[in-house]
């Protein structure tokens, strides 16, 4: 094989620094008194010859690169050279056997297939960062070779350095995203609490390995009485920090939601802890509250996107305004609005991640969901999944995706018999209290409840009716409620004033009912009701059997 004129197709690189060749320039002998030799240099107009580039010797020049060099030539690709370099690192080679035999290391490498490619194409290839048998990483460049049959020349220059330290940053950043997931999931629940009327899932899903974690939650908290809120939202940005607010949120939300407000005074009150946590930070958040005997969700939105419910039918209705802006950015009043939400509907509260696309608009993603929500049957669960595999939701996600699913099942036959109301219109007066005993005392035996539930539910009764004689205003009611689990007794009158437990003094006349409710019951709490006055509730925790 003809070397030289391959020397000029050699990269730029190796053709200057195979020009860097020791020639020693001899000095001629000067008597005494002579010119030293670098004037004398200077003297003369004779400049040592510099070689042309066809002029230098390819296999010295090969043979003194660094970079490991080969040369393979015909279609089974038989070696034909290889230099020091590459027998350094691999061993000595015989010229003239297939390369498949003759360098196993380009085989182990996946080199073989990209020497065919060459070959075909006549145009140059490079496969960067591949680990050759020795340990070491090197980036592989073909370059084709018209001489005789043709070749292919393999020159591969050592990146191990670069290969590690990309690795280092690579363990590095998923040990940092490691770190923010753990963070996520602690502050997310752990267990959903489960209320009594209805069933509810939720699944998070973190972006994929190239996506930061970022600060999307979702929360149910049970507020007593049969009512439960439902929250679930967004902190924008990502990694730890969006972690840490989330957590901060969600915590405050709990906190919040144990005043018994409406969703609106909620937001209101989270809007101002946003801008106290990070003026910078904003947040979407939707807060709902389901009450079983009204049969709706009301709700209010921070920014968020609205809610979709699926009612028995299987149409999807879609939560309309009021929504005001994200959480941190102040100086808004919120509003509250409501959704039906009946026997067997379904609710389904999710983050942007679900239905955000790069390459469709926002409304295009939440048809999308509508359309298969309302093929979406089964457990909460089940819808979950179904609906983050239609929204394309893998591993490898580019956003954080959490989606929350509540049902309110739609009972018949004997479970219907462990889900029964009742309510009693009281019109105030001396016979009120005697008749609100007997009421309760009927409805309670005709329920068949054990005989000290029924004495314990009869005086809670009489109690909490009293106390809205004394301190409240009409219109009143009395309404019992019984689940699979637990009794619940609830007054509302017309006066907004919320009674509070406190010692009565052994000469006070009033304000030890509260106190004997407290006492007696599993739980007990007020709030106050949306067109005005409160409710004051209590319950019983069923006996198992």
């Amino acid at each position: 094989m003809n070397f030289t004129r391959w020397s000029a197709r050699l990269p730029g690189t190796q053709r200057r620094a195979a020009a860097r060749t020791d020639h020693e320039l001899t000095p001629d002998r000067l008597g005494e008194g002579a010119v030293p030799a670098a004037r004398a240099e200077q003297l003369t107009d004779d400049a040592p010859p510099v070689p042309a580039v066809d002029e230098l010797p390819v296999r010295e020049v090969l043979d003194r690169v660094p970079a490991l060099v080969a040369l393979v030539h015909g279609p089974d690709h038989r070696l034909a050279y290889v230099n020091d370099a590459y027998v350094t690192a691999f061993g000595p080679r015989s010229p003239g056997a297939p390369a498949s035999e003759a360098l196993p290391e380009l085989h182990e490498t996946g080199l073989l297939p990209l020497l065919d490619q060459v070959l075909r194409s006549g145009k140059p290839r490079t496969i960067k960062s591949r680990k050759a048998p020795d340990g070491r990483c090197y980036t592989f460049t073909c370059t084709p070779v018209s001489e005789g049959d043709g070749g292919v020349l393999v020159f591969a220059t050592d990146v191990t350095d670069h290969a590690e330290a990309a690795e280092r940053l690579r363990a590095s950043e998923r040990r940092q995203r490691e770190t923010a997931v753990t963070l996520q999931r602690s502050l997310l629940p752990q267990v959903l609490e489960e209320p009594d009327d209805l069933r509810i899932a939720a699944t998070y899903q973190p972006g994929g390995t190239e996506a930061a974690v970022g600060g999307d939650w979702y929360d149910v908290i049970t507020l007593g009485g049969g009512r439960t809120a439902l929250v679930i939202g967004d902190v924008m940005g990502r990694g730890v920090r969006a972690a840490a607010v989330m957590g901060q949120l969600r915590t405050a939300v709990r906190a919040y939601a144990r005043l018994d407000l409406p969703p609106h005074e909620i937001l209101q009150l989270l809007d101002g802890l946003a801008t106290e946590i990070d003026a910078n930070q904003i947040a979407t958040c939707v807060y709902a509250i389901h009450d079983p005997n009204e049969g709706k969700l009301v709700y209010a939105s921070a920014g968020h996107l609205p809610i979709l419910v699926r009612d028995e039918s299987g149409a999807v209705l879609r939560a309309d305004e009021p929504t005001g802006p994200p959480l941190g950015t102040g100086g808004w009043i919120h509003a509250s609005g409501s959704i039906p939400l009946g026997p067997g509907a379904t609710a389904v509260l999710y983050t942007d991640g679900l239905v955000e696309r790069r390459d469709e608009d926002l409304d295009e993603g939440i048809a999308s969901l509508e359309r298969a929500l309302s093929g979406a049957t089964g457990t909460p669960q089940v819808v979950c999944d179904r609906l983050v595999r239609s929204a394309g939701v893998t591993a490898d996600h580019d956003d954080d995706v959490a989606v929350l699913v509540l049902q309110h099942p739609s009972r018949t036959g004997p479970d219907s018999d462990l889900f029964r109301n009742a309510a009693l219109e009281l019109l105030g007066g001396v016979e009120a209290a005697p008749r609100a005993r007997a009421f309760a005392s009927g409805v309670l035996t005709s329920w068949r409840f054990p005989a000290e539930l029924h004495d314990l539910g009869v005086l809670a009764a009489s109690e909490l009716v009293a106390n809205s004689l004394q301190h409240g205003t009409p219109p009143m009611r009395l309404r019992l409620r019984r689940t699979d689990r637990r009794l619940i007794i609830e007054v509302t009158d017309g006066d907004d004033h919320l009674p509070r437990r406190r010692k009565a003094e052994p000469g006070d006349e009033s304000g030890r009912g509260i106190a004997i409710v407290a006492t007696i019951a599993s739980n007990w709490g007020s709030r106050r009701t949306p067109g005005g006055g409160k409710a004051v509730w209590c319950e019983f925790v069923l006996p198992k059997g």
